[in-house]
């Protein structure tokens, strides 16, 4: 930790909190499970950044990269190619919602984002339209920390600060269902809200190159939900007004919705779908843009033409990290196996010692992931429930594999804490002193665990969950 301190500077972070807070050193990952230099365990329900789906070192995928390693660890992608990089394309086109069928590599998540903006700019100016120069995006959106993707964004705490630098948008009031009307449901607030969108398409058509969302959870937006509805209301709009709809699944694809892509709810293909996060299993940085066969011909011309697409990353294509993005989509259209076990637990953690002794051993249900997925979903709605009636809980919402937990300082109005006050870091620090790694958004806590995680490990979330909410609400 000394070490650290003099040489790093942490990602979303205020360096100074760790002279009250020290930082936790990681030596080991296994299953759902972290465990630091001290031999201390932690249980990882936010998947390390949500990007973790079958736990820590994971067997299969392991075998994938030591294989690959051994063949070719990387390739410019530039008038090269690999079998990894073409398998993995051939699979997600096929996985992916009907009609996207070209697979466009990318480091990370905020570069997908960028490559999506900026592919959909460079169709309308390569079609004839270059007076299409904008976008839209929902209030409380978030899409990544690159200047384009920030610019898509509308969250205050990472944008505000560089919007001097940032391109102007058009942000509308989104369908978060969270401001719904007593006794109105998710569906009937996301179809009121959809209105705002018509409105702005009406209006902004003629300059608006894409309309951007993520599906059905704003996840860096404190984790707020809405319907499928207003997606299937959006296709439609974007099609009437000739715009294009980015899908970023990059947060809540690979099944963390409870299907594996977040639009498949709607029954609806955007025109680009960023992917990242997961995609790897949390192995290795990689990011995929699928879009429709008529967006890539509209690029597809003699070099004179300057028509090409003229973005890169040196790593695009990365063969390791396709292969264990391979290796994780072989996890989910095969069977879940038994877990394999973990070494044990030292002594002295006594719940959740008992726990990790009885789920090393325990054997998923010989099931598809995604339904052994709504399983372990209905674990935590029974879990969390006991929170419904407390005084400080506004809400608890929950798609699929996501579940967040709102804290007020009022229940019937649901006036927020101050967030100087930091009542979540309260959460956060209760949660390390129990062995489970909970990292709230400002006032929501939220699970957000790897599918191999069991009810019995869920319960205890919860558990460690609900004595944190008390502490921290206490006053």
């Amino acid at each position: 930790m000394e070490r650290d301190v003099r040489v790093l500077w942490h990602p979303c972070t205020q360096m100074k909190d760790h002279e009250q807070l020290p930082l936790i050193p990681i030596r080991r990952g296994r299953g759902a499970w972290l465990e630091d230099f001290d031999g201390k365990r932690y249980l990882d329900a936010v998947s390390s950044w949500w990007v973790n789906l079958f736990g820590h070192s994971h067997p299969d995928i392991n075998a994938a990269l030591k294989d690959q390693v051994d063949n070719l660890e990387h390739v410019i992608f530039g008038g090269f190619s690999h079998q990894p990089g073409i398998e993995l394309a051939e699979r997600l086109t096929r996985l992916a919602p009907s009609g996207l069928t070209r697979c466009f590599y990318a480091d990370n998540g905020s570069a997908a984002v960028e490559v999506a903006l900026k592919m959909s700019f460079h169709y309308w100016r390569n079609t004839g339209k270059p007076q299409k120069t904008r976008y839209i995006t929902l209030s409380n959106s978030y899409h990544g920390e690159t200047l384009g993707a920030l610019a898509v964004g509308d969250v205050a705490l990472y944008k505000e600060t560089y919007r001097p630098l940032l391109m102007d948008v058009i942000t509308v009031p989104g369908p978060d269902c969270y401001h719904r009307e007593a006794g109105e449901s998710w569906e009937a607030y996301s179809r009121r809200a959809f209105t705002h969108m018509e409105q702005a398409l009406e209006r902004h058509a003629q300059e608006v190159c894409a309309v951007i969302v993520e599906p059905l959870v704003q996840c860096a937006g404190a984790m707020r939900m809405y319907h499928p509805v207003y997606l299937t209301l959006l296709r439609q709009a974007c099609n009437r007004h000739g715009v294009h709809l980015i899908a970023d699944e990059i947060a809540v694809g690979f099944g963390r919705t409870g299907t594996l892509f977040a639009c498949e709810q709607a029954g609806i293909a955007p025109d680009f779908m960023c992917l990242s996060k997961g995609l790897t299993g949390g192995y290795l940085p990689l990011a995929a843009v699928l879009t429709r066969e008529v967006i890539y011909q509209a690029f597809y011309d003699d070099y004179a033409t300057l028509k090409a697409f003229l973005h890169s990353h040196s790593y695009t294509g990365n063969p390791l990290a396709c292969r264990a993005a391979l290796a994780t989509l072989d996890l989910f259209e095969f069977q879940l196996t038994d877990r394999p076990p973990e070494p044990p637990l030292p002594q002295g953690e006594g719940r959740v010692r008992e726990l990790k002794e009885a789920s090393a051993t325990m054997a998923h249900p010989t099931s598809n992931v995604l339904s052994n997925n709504r399983h372990l979903s209905r674990c935590m709605a029974e879990a969390a429930a006991p929170l419904q009636d407390h005084p400080h809980v506004a809400e608890i919402r929950q798609t699929g594999m996501i579940l967040a937990i709102e804290l007020v300082k009022d229940k019937a109005t649901k006036e927020p804490y101050p967030w100087q006050e930091r009542r979540g870091l309260t959460v956060y620090r209760h949660g390390l002193e129990r062995g489970v790694l909970l990292r709230p958004l400002g006032n929501v806590v939220y699970f957000m665990p790897p599918y191999i995680v069991t009810p019995d490990e869920i319960r205890l979330m919860a558990e460690v969950a609900m004595e944190g909410i008390e502490s921290a609400t206490a006053d």
